[in-house]
């Protein structure tokens, strides 16, 4: 794929993200009174990994349109010294948080919608807004990984950037928790705190599975030691 190809395609990521925050964000802020209690309150719409993830991807597409408007200038320095930001965004957030999303959300959906997205969420969220936050981002970074030339962080820093970002959002659910009384999520009230514990630990064990999967894709398709920028001056002629 051209670099302008890839420019555009990075474009339309980032608008099409940055479009479903838009949505979400005017839900909050219109708080209408037939909102179900479990969104508008303390924390709003940020307190889920689902809206959390969208804000990641746009991020990432953002970076990722700056770099290939660097190499389309022919600022090749920069774009260089952006490739490990980028690949690191992606390698350990933007790929195994999508795959944990899409699938944590439709396996606790098939089991008991009540427990993860209950009902009375439709009346604010259409059916189509639910299938954007949670069934494309599985297409849509599964394509950015298969057409972007990356290399895939270092396990070590890989693995310690998704540690960090983990743990950070499990404090944000313990202090929501603490302030309301309430769960972010429904099917916290079933658990005890020795099996919420077992939970967020199995949890970090699915992402970091879904971190070493992109890590083993990224090397099926773009080899072990590529030059990314000698990859991005050939798509350039």
């Amino acid at each position: 794929m051209k670099v302008t190809t890839l420019f555009a395609c990075h474009c339309l990521g980032l608008a099409w993200y940055a479009f479903l925050m838009h949505e979400i964000s005017g839900i909050t802020r219109r708080g209408r009174k037939d909102a179900p209690a479990a969104v508008l309150p303390y924390g709003g719409h940020w307190k889920f990994l689902t809206v959390l993830n969208l804000l990641l991807q746009a991020v990432y597409y953002g970076v990722a349109l700056l770099v290939d408007a660097c190499v389309l200038m022919k600022k090749y320095r920069i774009a260089k010294s952006m490739f490990p930001l980028r690949d690191l965004l992606f390698g350990a957030l933007a790929f195994p948080v999508s795959m944990f999303v899409f699938t944590c959300f439709w396996a606790l959906y098939s089991y008991d919608r009540e427990l993860v997205y209950p009902k009375d969420i439709d009346l604010i969220i259409p059916t189509w807004t639910n299938h954007a936050m949670h069934t494309t981002i599985l297409p849509l970074v599964l394509l950015e990984l298969l057409v972007t030339p990356r290399r895939n962080p270092s396990k070590a820093k890989g693995i310690s950037f998704l540690l960090i970002a983990s743990v950070a959002y499990v404090c944000w659910l313990l202090w929501i928790h603490s302030v309301t009384g309430k769960w972010a999520y429904p099917f916290f009230d079933f658990l005890s705190p020795l099996s919420t514990t077992v939970f967020f630990l199995g949890c970090a064990v699915f992402l970091l599975f879904f971190f070493n999967m992109g890590g083993f894709l990224c090397r099926m398709i773009w080899g072990d030691s590529i030059v990314i920028l000698d990859i991005y001056k050939k798509k350039s002629k």
